[in-house]
């Protein structure tokens, strides 16, 4: 790791350890640019190594072709303070990608099964409060709509493939006890490792979907507030 990298950790989410990926700008002399929830509000601000990495393994994320390390951590510096946090648009790795490649992205946010459409409806249509005092609250109202019935098919595509994991966690389980009935070992421990390879890939997809409720009930309370200004049907 250098000056100007784009650094991350894995921090726990619903107790849950590692599930998702903290963002920041390594300045090279033992600080860390990120977006800090240290505060009632989160801020960028420059921590400490050990307050940023809370102790776990730090890591790199690589590009082709990225800003030099003095204007990487330039851009990061012209952020301290910024405190305009928002899950969908401007969370700690829009920040950091931002700052290494001039890019305002968040794979973890396109991971979840959102498209972009999605992720730019549900900004403008209620996950802000601001939307709720739009000059025009119909359309408001029907991007509130568009994003609900997005976020159901998401959800219902994280579901299934939590549902699919589930059943072949169970189906692998039943083939080790059947291999040690029989005494063959190998195939009972190979069954095992296929277990736990799915097993692992749960906490990440629960997360998700933890992720696509607090935004339906975002968009849902939304909902609530644009009836008293238009009719939602």
């Amino acid at each position: 790791m250098a000056r100007g990298d784009q650094i991350y950790v894995m921090r726990p989410l619903l107790n849950m350890d590692g599930v998702y990926e903290h963002h920041g700008i390594d300045c090279g002399d033992g600080t860390v640019i990120h977006f800090s929830k240290a505060e009632a509000q989160p801020v960028i601000k420059r921590s400490s190594w050990q307050d940023f990495s809370w102790g776990n393994p730090v890591y790199v994320k690589e590009y082709e072709v990225s800003y030099i390390p003095d204007v990487v951590v330039e851009r990061a510096e012209s952020r301290l303070g910024d405190r305009s946090y928002s899950l969908l648009s401007n969370n700690c790795e829009h920040f950091a990608t931002w700052c290494k490649i001039g890019r305002n992205e968040s794979k973890q946010i396109s991971n979840f099964g959102l498209d972009l459409d999605l992720v730019e409806i549900a900004r403008k249509g209620g996950l802000v409060d601001a939307t709720t005092q739009a000059e025009d609250p119909i359309q408001s109202a029907i991007l509130i709509e568009q994003a609900l019935q997005n976020v159901a098919i998401a959800r219902a595509q994280l579901q299934a493939q939590l549902d699919h994991i589930t059943k072949d966690m169970d189906t692998w389980h039943r083939v080790a006890q059947l291999a040690l009935q029989q005494n063959k070992e190998a195939a009972a421990r190979a069954a095992l490792e296929r277990k736990v390879a799915e097993k692992r890939k749960l906490p990440n997809l629960q997360a998700q979907l933890d992720h696509l409720n607090q935004m339906n009930d975002t968009l849902l309370r939304n909902k609530q507030t644009l009836r008293q200004q238009v009719p939602i049907v």
